[in-house]
């Protein structure tokens, strides 16, 4: 696995907040990217957990003057230990921290999971332990090209108020910007950005396959740029944006569309025809599909309805 050396960690200036010593706990994507982004910053990575041999080497070339030690030495040996271990097992990993005293008071306890908010930290902030969430919201790839990708970087940032400042400071060093996401607002915060970053790449994988059976050569050529400016006015415009046969209640092509794909896949058929639901619903609510159109294309849409 080739991982690309990270960029060696400036000085602090003069007059500068102070540095603080971080550990990691569990190299993985984020871990070694968000460490390299705090190292740069001038807060020392010195210390790592990392398992397996992809994290050791994630470590080796991101994070190359930090031990590999077990976790209670990263939690004795920094001001700030950031958790960056899967959602799954994150609040085990806080409860035994705490249970085993390897979190200390006045220690900065931070996890980049964008699932939760600080509650998961609460054993931690229990004994003393300043909790923070700070959650960049981009896909990494562990190597030193994300620290680029993390300039302007927003970041969901949930944090007890105190702290808030603190928090918002780190992203920004980070080179990121702060987000402020409510607690209780955390589990749908994630579910929105799962929703769409993780199902557009579903959506267009299958769309290349599909073109790729149409006998279309370069399938990413075809629709990057109608993509791309999908993609824009949808930011832009939202609703207003929508094209195509189902915001503008054209049934028939629906039903070839509907019907070809069955030829290919059920499941794709499956898909599209849970997706034009769902779009004529969006595009009768902005006024984009008439009710008269939009009542023909949905009977035809529901389960057993007319449409294939």
């Amino acid at each position: 696995m080739g991982l690309d050396n990270a960029p060696e960690a400036s000085q602090p200036a003069a007059g500068s907040p102070p540095r603080l010593s971080v550990g990691v706990v569990g190299v993985g994507r984020a871990g070694a990217v968000l460490g390299a982004a705090l190292d740069r910053a001038g807060h020392a990575v010195t210390v790592v957990h990392a398992v397996s041999e992809t994290s050791r080497l994630r470590a080796q070339a991101l994070l190359p003057r930090a031990r590999v030690v077990p976790i209670p030495e990263v939690f004795g040996n920094a001001d700030l230990v950031l958790l960056t271990v899967p959602d799954d097992e994150l609040a085990a990993l806080v409860q035994a921290a705490a249970n085993s005293n390897w979190v200390r008071a006045g220690q900065f306890v931070v996890h980049c999971s964008g699932r939760y908010g600080t509650d998961v930290l609460s054993p931690a902030a229990r004994v003393g332990a300043l909790p923070m969430a700070l959650h960049p919201v981009m896909t990494l790839t562990g190597t030193s090209v994300d620290l680029d990708r993390l300039t302007g970087c927003p970041f969901g940032v949930t944090a007890p108020e105190p702290l808030q400042t603190v928090a918002a400071a780190l992203v920004v060093e980070m080179g990121g910007e702060p987000m402020f996401v409510a607690e209780e607002s955390r589990a749908l915060y994630h579910a929105a950005l799962a929703h769409s970053a993780n199902h557009i790449i579903s959506l267009v994988a299958e769309a290349m396959e599909l073109l790729e059976t149409a006998g279309v050569a370069d399938p990413a050529q075809l629709l990057r740029p109608l993509l791309t400016a999908s993609l824009d006015n949808a930011l832009a415009y939202g609703d207003q944006a929508l094209t195509g046969p189902v915001a503008r209640g054209d049934a028939a092509t629906v039903t070839a569309h509907l019907a070809e794909l069955g030829n290919v896949s059920a499941s794709s058929r499956a898909a599209y025809r849970a997706m034009a639901r769902r779009t004529a619903d969006r595009a009768l609510a902005a006024g984009v599909l008439s009710p008269a159109a939009a009542e023909r294309l949905l009977e035809g849409l529901a389960e057993g309805g007319a449409l294939p």
